[in-house]
């Protein structure tokens, strides 16, 4: 039995993540509006500031700590380096601070990248910025001409928005490709929010990419190519999303027949898309119990579906109680999903239900996947002989079990 517990344990290792000391970084969303006219391009952008100086960190100097990134300065608290924002550095050459953020974005016509001219630039402490939304509130965010507001203190890099006006005259053009090539080493990185809002011929098509944005996005003014953005990123977040993962293995090895399967199934959907759908748009409750509530929740939620995958199965009506119970956990889940979605995607932003009901969708078809990955084995396993299919089972669900207790322990600190 040894090597099945050092299996169990890797798993759960796996599954939880590491405890890392970093760079500060308390935002990890970057927005572009970019609007066509006649002359060419206007982007407005809307960058955290760590991930344009976090690279640029100097070796170690003399007094042991490593060189400060332009715009920055180190300091020691509590034994923890941390960095701030260098005011004096920032006033006195903002137009450099510009052009180390344009260096990193790259936009493309017919795969040849074009030189941008910095029309205005200003930075927002976390928690004072104004909303960047939509196009007008990204305009206004810069039209009083101050860099950063004279009043703040000391302020960590990692509290700072860095919004930027930039003008591509490059004449009327509709199709482009936006692009990084910055690497700034932050733990979450590949996790990052890229929202692009298109303005053209009075349409606005929303993207969204994942990540550090290193592959190229193309946007050309469709309707389908927009929604296809968030469609993947539905499908990405149920499949790397691994207690939504695991409670759909645990809904399928529990399913007796196909039948059974489907009514989990639609249950499931149906009640996580309720909730995705009220719970973005706000019709949940605002206090700060309500995120961790949900979360313990689904942990606690994966933990029921292991047992009743295991559990022999009750007379009556077995795929009516299948139905009303995947229903109820999908409520749960359906918050959780519409959590993410509020990171990604302002619920006044253009195209939003465009771009909400792309994610869903996509989120379906992630579930989907799963199900003909794992229904398939799990009628393979069941013809073998002897107690195959029955250990096997019982494995799965142990595991997924052990991994949701470490989650449920997590999870409860908010409330210890």
């Amino acid at each position: 039995m040894r090597p099945v517990f050092l299996v169990i344990a890797l798993l759960i290792g796996l599954m939880t993540p590491p405890a890392l000391a970093h760079f500060k970084l308390n935002q990890n969303v970057r927005v572009h509006h970019v609007l066509h006219s006649e002359d060419g391009l206007d982007v407005y952008l809307r960058v955290p500031m760590s991930y344009v100086v976090a690279e640029l960190v100097g070796p170690q100097g003399k007094d042991g700590l490593p060189t400060p990134a332009p715009y920055t300065y180190n300091q020691i608290e509590a034994g923890v380096l941390m960095h701030y924002l260098d005011q004096s550095a920032l006033h006195s050459d903002p137009g450099g601070l510009a052009e180390l953020t344009t260096d990193g974005l790259n936009l493309y016509i017919e795969d040849q990248a074009q030189k941008p001219s910095v029309v205005a630039i200003a930075l927002h402490p976390l928690g004072f910025e104004p909303g960047f939304a939509a196009l007008a509130e990204a305009q206004t965010a810069m039209a009083d001409g101050t860099v950063f507001p004279p009043e703040m203190g000391e302020t960590y890099v990692g509290d700072v928005m860095i919004d930027l006006h930039l003008h591509y005259a490059i004449g009327a053009v509709n199709t482009y490709s936006l692009s990084y090539t910055t690497n700034p080493g932050l733990p979450g990185q590949e996790d990052t929010a890229n929202l692009i809002l298109d303005y053209n011929n009075n349409e606005v098509r929303t993207y969204r990419a994942t990540g550090l944005m290193h592959d190229q996005v193309k946007v050309s003014g469709s309707a389908t190519a927009a929604a296809s953005t968030f469609f993947f990123e539905g499908i990405r977040h149920i499949l790397e999303g691994p207690d939504h993962f695991l409670f759909v293995l645990c809904m399928i090895i529990g399913a007796l027949n196909l039948r059974s399967l489907l009514a989990r199934v639609t249950g499931f959907t149906l009640g996580h898309t309720v909730t995705l759908i009220l719970g973005f748009f706000g019709f949940a409750p605002s206090g700060v119990w309500f995120i961790p509530t949900v979360e313990l929740a689904i942990a606690v939620s994966i933990i029921y579906a292991a047992v009743m995958a295991v559990r022999p199965p009750q007379r009556g009506h077995r795929d009516l109680k299948a139905f009303a119970i995947t229903s109820g956990i999908g409520l749960l889940h359906g918050f959780g999903f519409s959590f993410m979605l509020h990171q990604i995607l302002r619920v006044d932003a253009p195209n939003v239900w465009h771009s909400l009901l792309a994610f869903n969708v996509g989120v379906e078809a992630g579930q989907v996947m799963i199900v003909l990955l794992v229904w398939p084995l799990v009628l393979f396993l069941r013809k073998q002989p002897g107690r195959i299919w029955t250990g096997s089972r019982a494995a799965v669900a142990v595991c997924a079990s052990l991994i949701a207790m470490v989650w449920v322990v997590k999870r409860a600190e908010f409330f210890l």
